[in-house]
């Protein structure tokens, strides 16, 4: 029995030693494979190139560059890693490493548009204007279909003045673009960019929201907006478009900028020069904004009239005393309001100015007329709106007066205001479901300071509406 125990291990012995011998002499091959592809992948250029893409997608970027100096020193004609090692130095801020990179890259392919369009739009920040045009009009002819090269060529073209029949060159190319199917955020904006630079206020509008239905988030698009708007005087809207970014941790000087003409046109410029004193990189726009202001820090209405003794057709000095007599004395308002919009015809915010100063002076018949003709010529400026709102209630038109603030509330869904009025009209219309919904809506959304007494008034008046509806006493 022990005899036939003993012969039966044996033979498993024999068989699990065989075995054994067999996986190890598998592990011996592995493992001299797997160092024979180690060092293989040691000196394939492309195996590293790939490790380098999964760092820099990873956001490695210091790794990223590392490994792609590593393919670049195996393979020193190798272009999609110069390209690549000068995206990720980009992105560290290591323009001069870019910039090297990208001209390495377009040495070794010469005619390959990723170099080009990049390359252009970094010489477009230094300043090298002539050769960032050259580089991204290159680009677009060997690959017209280039949002990125467009885009930056469209920046060119409005910030370096270019002639007006240029710009229409570029436009006419970025319209055929935007005609076909699925043209995406970025060549939506730049259109609008060129058709507002061309004082197409409206097209750039509809260009503008072609965008943002592409990209709500389009920053591009929302700055064009807020510029649009405050040249049309709609400072409602542009204070809109500012509170998007509000929550954003860094600020772009180009958001600076709007807030700066924000609290130019709001009367307040020392806060705007404060915005301006922080831009990082100031531009024309910025600095001839900052002449503006410097002229409407005066504060003092005499000091201001005589300058007007010089100058008596001076729109800056016309639309500062709009401005400051605004509340004071209306009256006076409305008359240099008037002059202002005789000196500067085409500038929309003199005669919005004219048509708020006709409402402060309670003169509610006449800026209900002034204000439709603004409507006419801007149909979607809310400050109008908001004043023709506002005079048609003070004359009890409510079914009128119902209409502009629902279009203030479909324009601005978190504009406050608007729903309180709204609560009120309906509340007097004896819609009490209405009116309850309107003013929920308004002490969601009402600045619980500087709305106080107003949202005080409405939680007084919820307890009597909410027993009305109880009752049945609705419509």
């Amino acid at each position: 029995m022990i005899h036939r125990v003993f012969n039966g291990n044996s033979k498993r012995f024999g068989r699990d030693l065989g075995a054994a011998l067999l996986l190890a002499a598998c592990l011996a091959l592995l493992n001299t494979t797997l160092a024979a592809q180690d060092e293989t992948a040691k000196d394939d250029p492309v195996a590293v190139f790939n490790q380098a893409q999964d760092l820099h997608e990873k956001g490695d970027l210091t790794g990223a560059i590392k490994l792609y100096e590593k393919a670049l020193a195996i393979e020193p004609a190798f272009p999609e890693a110069e390209y690549q090692r000068g995206m990720a130095a980009l992105s560290l801020g290591k323009n001069a490493e870019a910039e090297k990179a990208f001209r390495r890259a377009m040495e070794l392919r010469a005619d390959w548009p990723p170099p080009m369009t990049s390359l252009g739009s970094l010489l477009i920040d230094k300043g090298q204007k002539v050769e960032a045009d050259k580089l991204l009009s290159k680009a677009v002819e060997l690959e017209p279909q280039n949002a990125v090269a467009l885009t930056a060529l469209t920046e060119l073209k409005i910030t370096g003045n270019s002639p007006p029949a240029a710009r229409e060159t570029l436009l006419a190319t970025i319209t055929n673009l935007t005609g076909k199917a699925n043209a995406n955020a970025a060549l939506w904006s730049a259109r609008a960019a060129l058709e507002n630079s061309l004082k197409r206020h409206a097209a750039a509008k509809s260009s503008a929201a072609k965008a943002l239905e592409a990209d709500p988030n389009n920053r591009s698009a929302l700055f064009l907006l807020a510029d649009i708007a405050l040249s049309e005087g709609d400072i409602a809207k542009a204070k809109d478009i500012a509170a998007r970014f509000e929550t954003q941790a860094s600020v772009s000087d180009q958001l600076k900028q709007i807030r700066a003409a924000i609290f130019a046109d709001d009367g307040k410029p020392d806060e705007a020069l404060a915005q301006l004193d922080s831009i990082h990189k100031p531009n024309k726009a910025s600095d001839d904004l900052r002449k503006r202001i410097n002229t409407m820090r005066t504060t003092s209405a005499a000091d201001l009239e005589k300058q007007l003794d010089k100058n008596a057709a001076d729109p800056l000095i016309l639309g500062r005393l709009c401005t400051l007599y605004r509340r004071e004395n209306p009256e006076k308002a409305i008359v240099y309001c008037r002059q202002a919009s005789a000196a500067e015809p085409e500038n929309v915010n003199h005669a919005v100015g004219f048509g708020a100063a006709l409402v402060q002076s309670k003169q509610y018949e006449t800026a209900v007329g002034i204000l439709r003709k603004i409507i006419e010529i801007v149909p979607d400026n809310f400050t109008a709106h908001a004043n023709l709102a506002t005079a048609l209630y003070q004359l009890k038109r409510l079914p009128e007066a119902r209409s502009e603030f629902e279009w203030l509330t479909n324009a601005q869904p978190r504009s406050p205001g608007a729903y309180l009025f709204l609560g009120i009209i309906h509340d007097e219309a004896g819609e009490y479901l209405d009116a309850m919904a309107n003013y929920q809506l308004y002490l969601r959304l009402a600045d619980p300071i500087a709305g106080k007494l107003d949202i005080e008034k409405v939680n007084l008046r919820l307890p009597a509406l909410q027993k009305a509806i109880k009752d049945g006493k609705k419509k």
